[in-house]
């Protein structure tokens, strides 16, 4: 087996959790290789990745495309996407050691003017700052496979997997979706109708999103990264993309036991 681990070895915050995996790894006898840029990845099997959910999100897709299986151990704050917690090292050398298991998660691919974007978590659409605009907000029409849903006017609309759905979408009112669900979810942020809720779609159906005209550009994001701006008759096609990322299974994982831990450990 083969393995990298992705992390910033000049983040000192990280450096005892960081020190004591290496050595737990040497001493288990698993070559590994160290990656500060995810581009730098080898070919390898799994990948550790050290950090919080920012961290594994700069991996996901990378990784996904390539076949790799993630383990992640948190060394940041929330971690919602890592299957350790920093005291647990010992723990996962032990699983990498003995055979684990593997889930998957489902990827959103964003098309739009010509180019392909990709999301783990979420694609985020809001207004472009303008000075020279009038309005504060946008109006963004949805279909879904042809269908109008409704036109959301309000800060913008968040469309999100599973794995998202614990994220921004979470915090803007939308439903927690199980990660095994085969399903999207489209939800307004800082609607100005009460009319407009969050929707959750089938993830083999086709999302469509294109402002209304003469409305202000659009910015989109996926997982938190800025990807372009979409000016006026511009729209974006969301799909299902053809590759999912796979995450280490720990024996014991329990996706209702961790959120309860982690919304409990938020809400303070």
């Amino acid at each position: 087996m083969k393995v990298g681990v992705f992390c910033n070895r000049e983040a000192k915050k990280f450096a005892d959790i960081r020190g004591v995996l290496f050595a737990q790894l040497q001493q288990a006898g698993v070559a590994y290789e160290v990656y500060e840029k995810v581009e730098e990845m080898g070919d390898v099997d799994v990948l550790i990745v050290l950090g919080g959910d920012g961290t594994i999100l700069k991996a996901a897709i990378e990784a996904g495309r390539r076949g790799v299986c993630i383990l992640g151990i948190n060394a940041g704050n929330l971690g919602f996407l890592t299957q350790f917690e920093g005291v647990e090292t010992a723990e996962a050398v032990r699983l990498l050691c003995g055979g684990f298991g593997a889930e998957e998660r489902s990827v959103l691919q964003v098309e739009v003017n010509g180019q392909t974007y990709f999301a783990l978590n979420d694609a985020l659409f809001e207004r472009h700052y303008d000075a020279e605009a009038d309005n504060n907000v946008v109006s963004v029409r949805a279909e879904i496979d042809g269908k109008v849903v409704d036109d959301i006017v309000g800060d913008g609309i968040i469309v999100s997997t599973p794995t998202g759905s614990t994220a921004y979408s979470l915090s803007a009112g939308g439903s927690i979706l199980t990660p095994d669900i085969g399903a999207f979810i489209l939800t307004p942020v800082c609607p100005h109708s009460l009319h407009n809720r969050p929707v959750v779609y089938g993830d083999g159906s086709a999302l469509r999103v294109r402002l209304i005209e003469d409305e202000p550009a659009l910015a989109l994001y996926c997982d938190g990264r800025f990807c372009c701006v979409m000016e006026r008759g511009s729209e974006a096609v969301l799909r299902k993309a053809d590759f999912p990322v796979r995450f280490v299974r720990r024996p014991d994982s329990n996706f209702f036991d961790k959120l309860l831990f982690k919304l409990n450990k938020w809400s303070k």
